[in-house]
């Protein structure tokens, strides 16, 4: 694949099918119910708000279905989250105008723009848009590059409502009230994220942080010393930490409850696999993936699908949560007690999929949409959309389902197992961040906007 990796798969969700450690031996539970958009695509990374229809059709010239539209300072493809009436973004700020190449290419080189940088948290009146606060979090030179198609701030901040996190690589670690005040910040070291064949190639951090248990999970899969940790949400005080032995990823974790057991899901290419949530001890690994790994781990009925792409080998997995030890098989194309089902050359590249209902629907960078049956692995349809490179995550209200290309064009595509496009969008301005919902309403970060998108 000569594509180069637009991994800054940064997002956000509200209502989602959820997994319930209370179920039948801890087998996961799907069904719908109301959550707050909090973190990189909403609780879990699950993508899915059913609880009311989203539009369809809009219009940014015309303002069919705009509720609002506000610039946004700098560059960045951090998600929005939402809590309540809130809207949090984060971004970075530097001198003129960024640049920002999208579309399928292979340039491996970073951005020239190490100037003076400020990165901000910023929150908005949800219904209105109306600015509530802008915080300067850091300023200084960034200690690390970013790749052409990414930005000084990829990752998606993430709140419990009285408290927001925010990770912007090199930069560190923050801790935020919920009007935006500094409470403890940690320096993480240099969160050197590139090509792993090209160390001195720079491409940006962007993976995001977790809070689960008033504690914060952090993946930090980088060129040297990468590690998985978690840390005291009140006090910033590191918990644990445990070394892992990998290549760099952009990938956000996932945590899940399961037969009494917490675990943390992480994406990889030599070491995928779930740590124990309280001691930081590894449950169980698997060796052999794409080599550069972007999409975050997500959830269905006692599965969880994992998926990477670049290299030889781009596959996706459905794999049991009861997993224990090295379940790596022999060969890439083979199940085992742990694999329920792999595909080696339908994974994704940039996109995390999304589960609605039985069926599982991936994208790949090139825009090739593939929908599975999320028990058995089996392909229902797999279609093209033309034109493009694709970043951002499809969402979902459950009934459509949204993909948006870097340029800025939303795929509108009907939930089910027979494909059918119900309306093509367009956002005016490059989109690589992935968009919200929460009652009803769109939310798209392009490059230079926030939008709301409402019927009502």
């Amino acid at each position: 694949m000569n594509s180069v990796p637009h991994f800054f798969l940064l997002i956000a969700t509200l209502v989602f099918p959820t997994q319930s450690s209370q179920a039948e031996e801890g087998a996961t539970k799907t069904e719908a119910f109301s959550l707050e958009w909090s973190q990189f695509r909403g609780p879990q990374a699950s993508g899915l708000n059913t609880s009311q229809p989203t539009p369809i059709e809009w219009n940014v010239d015309t303002g069919k279905n705009i509720l609002w539209k506000i610039p946004i300072p700098g560059l960045a493809h951090s998600a929005p989250i939402i809590w309540g009436d809130r809207i949090y973004v984060t971004t970075a700020v530097g001198p003129g105008e960024a640049e920002l190449k999208v579309g399928l290419y292979g340039n491996i080189g970073a951005a020239e723009d190490q100037g003076f940088h400020q990165w901000r948290l910023l929150a908005f009146d949800r219904e209105t848009g109306n600015l509530i606060f802008d915080r300067l979090v850091h300023e200084g030179i960034p200690r690390s590059l970013r790749h052409t198609k990414g930005t000084h701030c990829n990752s998606t901040p993430v709140t419990n409502g009285e408290y927001i996190v925010a990770i912007f690589g090199s930069e560190g670690l923050f801790c935020f009230d919920k009007n935006g005040s500094l409470l403890w910040k940690k320096d993480l070291g240099e969160m050197d994220a590139g090509y792993f064949k090209v160390p001195t190639a720079q491409w940006g951090f962007a993976g995001s942080p977790v809070i689960h248990q008033e504690k914060v999970v952090v993946q930090c899969d980088v060129q040297k010393e990468s590690f998985l940790a978690v840390f005291d949400l009140v006090s910033g005080k590191e918990i644990w930490r445990t070394a892992r032995d990998d290549v760099p990823t952009w990938s956000t974790p996932t945590v899940v409850e399961f037969s009494g057991q917490t675990q943390i899901l992480v994406n990889g290419w030599h070491h995928i696999g779930a740590y124990d949530f309280h001691t930081g001890q590894e449950i169980w690994q698997l060796d052999g993936g794409g080599d550069i790994p972007v999409p975050t781990p997500i959830l269905g009925d006692g599965l969880a699908y994992f998926t990477s792409a670049h290299g030889v080998f781009r596959p996706i997995r459905g794999i049991r949560l009861n997993a224990t030890g090295d379940i790596t098989p022999p060969d890439i194309k083979d199940t085992n007690e742990a694999i329920a089902w792999v595909h080696h050359r339908r994974g994704n590249y940039m996109q995390t999929p999304i589960l609605i209902g039985e069926n599982l629907f991936g994208c790949d960078d090139r825009g090739a949409l593939t929908c599975f049956d999320a028990g058995t692995g089996e392909i229902r349809f797999s279609e093209r959309l033309p034109g493009g490179g694709f970043t951002a995550s499809p969402v979902s209200d459950g009934r459509s389902l949204y993909i948006t290309s870097e340029t800025g064009k939303v795929w509108v595509v009907q939930v089910g197992t027979d494909y059918t496009v119900l309306a093509t969008n367009e956002l005016q301005d490059n989109c690589l961040a992935t968009p919200a919902i929460a009652k009803g309403v769109l939310y798209f970060r392009t490059q230079h906007s926030l939008i709301a998108i409402s019927e009502s």
